[in-house]
């Protein structure tokens, strides 16, 4: 969150749980078949309890994304909902770090709860933001985390949104990654898991460890040939692309009562073959194009 807040909006502007349903049937009802809550931190929703429940009975995969400081309070409602997949946000293992980062002190009960949902057969994603000389000295820590315990890290990209000052000095790329993590354990102990279809990371695994690592390289190795994922904003509209300003407004169609089928489908074909169409984000077109974004955080999904 920026350090100065955000300017709160009418909650009129969002969708309520009737209407989340509402959309999210729509959805389903066109194919979709997996469906991720993600952030804002969606365990601070009030009504998240009965959202899961009213989902976990659509025919789809139900997965979530957390901060997990309160992870532990529904461990049991997540079971429930047959959740069984969790993407858990830390750039940090050091709590001084992590604090500074996260402009929050929370990082001990973070730590407590991935290793709770470890234990209670949580399949667990560790996503880690890398930024170069803030965090990047700690590949080979977070690898490590996957040694005994069946965790797995993705490494991503720091991308360029509205408001975070992002420049390519920043990121470190998909080759620099591999290259220090083959320095450190050998090539021969660096495993190339299998491609899963219209994943978004390259995954490896050290050998005989128990999880795997992957690197999210959006700006340095694009994956978007192969992206089927399509972002419903907590304000009911969509984003074909997390790059995109061009947001395709479903909320106030629906509260008129017509039909958002034709809106979806139009959003979809509309959809870049690359990058929400930005060749380069050194040119004024690019640079136009991510600035006109929203940040990441007033996206939600």
């Amino acid at each position: 969150m920026p350090e100065e807040g955000l300017v709160l909006r009418e909650k009129a502007e969002f969708m309520t749980q009737e209407e989340l349903l509402l959309i999210t049937h729509q959805f389903v009802s066109m194919g979709v078949k997996k469906i991720r809550l993600t952030g804002g931190e969606p365990l601070i929703k009030r009504n998240f309890r009965s959202i899961i429940k009213e989902l976990s009975a659509l025919p789809v995969e139900l997965t979530l994304t957390t901060n997990a400081v309160i992870l532990d309070r529904f461990i049991d409602d997540l079971k429930a909902a047959k959740i069984k997949k969790l993407n858990i946000s830390l750039d940090s293992l050091n709590e001084e770090r992590f604090n500074e980062i996260s402009r929050r002190k929370s990082f001990k009960p973070i730590i407590d709860n991935i290793y709770l949902a470890v234990k209670e057969e949580f399949d667990v994603k560790l996503n880690v933001v890398l930024m170069k000389g803030v965090n990047d000295d700690e590949i080979i820590d977070f690898i490590e985390l996957s040694k005994i315990d069946k965790i797995n890290i993705r490494f991503i990209e720091f991308m360029p949104f509205n408001g975070n000052d992002w420049d390519w000095s920043q990121t470190i790329s998909h080759q620099t990654i591999f290259d220090r993590v083959v320095k450190h354990y050998g090539k021969g102990k660096v495993q190339t898991e299998p491609e899963m279809p219209n994943s978004t990371s390259k995954n490896f695994k050290i050998k005989n460890y128990s999880g795997n690592f992957g690197m999210i390289s959006t700006l340095t190795n694009p994956f978007c040939d192969t992206c089927n994922r399509i972002r419903l904003t907590a304000d009911g509209r969509i984003k074909n692309c997390l790059f995109s300003s061009n947001e395709t407004d479903l909320l106030t169609t629906l509260r008129q009562g017509k039909n958002i089928a034709p809106l979806i489908q139009q959003s979809l074909t509309k959809k870049h073959e690359k990058r929400a169409g930005i060749v380069s984000f050194d040119s004024e077109e690019g640079k136009k194009i991510f600035s006109q974004n929203r940040s990441m955080t007033t996206i939600g999904g």
